[in-house]
């Protein structure tokens, strides 16, 4: 595969990861403001899909583009801003593999509420508050992960 094709695949990559990230933290946090169970496990049934057809198809498939990719370029995969990268993007899954669980709970606990008529219960008020505070090393590590991309620093 050339280049100009994996990058161009490595570049929509990210920029899923990202744009689908931001996106859905973005939902979650107007539709929790709601305070509206119907609304909140509407919406977090959507998070929980975009999360899975898109984040986590972008999340397999970027690795092996970028693994084509340092091999096509010839960049070593365990030095430099390569290594950093990839130690960031384990750091980002450590993050995101606990977020979805949680906005499936949140999804559950919001879901369960609505169809009882009942209030969201404290349970889901401290599970949203992780969900929320887990975003901000992930998306960060995520923009660091696409600075380096882009400015490829001699480490």
């Amino acid at each position: 595969m050339s280049y100009e094709i994996l990058r161009f695949l490595h570049v929509i990559g990210a920029t899923v990861l990202l744009g689908t990230g931001a996106g859905i933290a973005f939902f979650m946090v107007i539709s929790n403001r709601s305070g509206d169970p119907r609304l909140i496990a509407h919406v977090a049934g959507i998070v929980v899909l975009a999360d899975t057809v898109f984040t986590a198809t972008a999340a397999i498939l970027q690795p092996i583009t970028g693994y084509l990719l340092a091999r096509e370029v010839g960049w070593p995969l365990l030095s430099g801003w390569v290594a950093l990268s990839l130690v960031l993007y384990v750091f980002v899954g450590l993050f995101w593999l606990p977020v979805v669980w949680m906005q499936i709970r949140l999804r559950n606990m919001a879901r369960l509420a609505a169809t009882q008529g009942e209030p969201l219960p404290k349970a889901y008020h401290r599970l949203y508050r992780w969900w929320f505070t887990f975003g901000f090393p992930a998306f960060g590590a995520v923009l660091a992960i696409i600075w380096l991309m882009l400015t490829r620093p001699s480490l």
